[in-house]
């Protein structure tokens, strides 16, 4: 009984060794500079309810009133939590109240639909307060684009997707970030950050969250 046996073993030379380094490093310059774009999604699938998320901040609200303008939407809708959680203010300002005033203010009427607070899932708990809203007002709503701001767009879809079914279609509009350049993200601490948050929210939410 052999307890060994000897095996002729292939290796790669010098030159195929910087030959491999060569096509890694090709393909994670291709993924880094493809991973933007594909989070930041912009598929409209031409309905007539426009959701904002409230929180985007002003450049990113004056896209959505262009491309509300550009469209032929007949609802408005601004979504988002309370903006403190401690201290309350007094008016129990939310994000979807203050985009929405924001929208008012310059000829766009929007209702906000608040959420309440949540330490996570702040996305998809706004879309069901949406679902929600809409059963209240006894409002059929078969299609939905919704506004997200850059990386952000793919996850909000996904999540909106989720709360309202297969029933409803669900577009995006991905608006420019206002702290980076998207085409060079990875230059930037804050691009950085934010694509590899949404690029692993994303797939923590399709691997444990089905």
């Amino acid at each position: 009984m052999k307890l060994m046996q000897r095996r002729e073993v292939w290796l790669p030379t010098a030159w195929g060794w910087a030959l491999v380094l060569v096509l890694i490093a090709m393909l994670g310059a291709t993924f880094v500079r493809g991973l933007y774009p594909w989070l930041a999604v912009s598929d409209p699938v031409g309905a007539q309810v426009l959701v904002v998320e409230g929180w985007l901040g002003p450049r990113q609200l004056d896209e959505a009133i262009t491309r509300y303008r550009s469209g032929r939407y007949g609802r408005v809708i601004t979504t988002g939590g309370p903006l403190h959680a401690w201290p309350p203010s007094l008016a129990q300002a939310t994000y979807a109240e203050r985009a929405a005033e924001y929208l008012k203010m310059r000829g766009v009427p929007a209702t906000a639909v608040p959420s309440p607070i949540t330490p996570q899932d702040r996305t998809y708990y706004s879309a069901l307060m949406v679902r929600e809203w809409a059963q209240r007002a006894g409002m059929a709503v078969d299609a939905i684009d919704v506004v997200s701001e850059g990386p952000h767009a793919r996850r909000s879809r996904l999540l909106y997707e989720r709360a309202f079914g297969p029933q409803v279609r669900i577009g995006v509009l991905a608006t420019r970030p206002a702290d980076y350049d998207p085409a060079a993200w990875w230059r930037s601490s804050t691009g950085a950050r934010e694509v590899w948050d949404q690029a692993t929210g994303l797939a923590w939410l399709q691997i444990f969250r089905r």
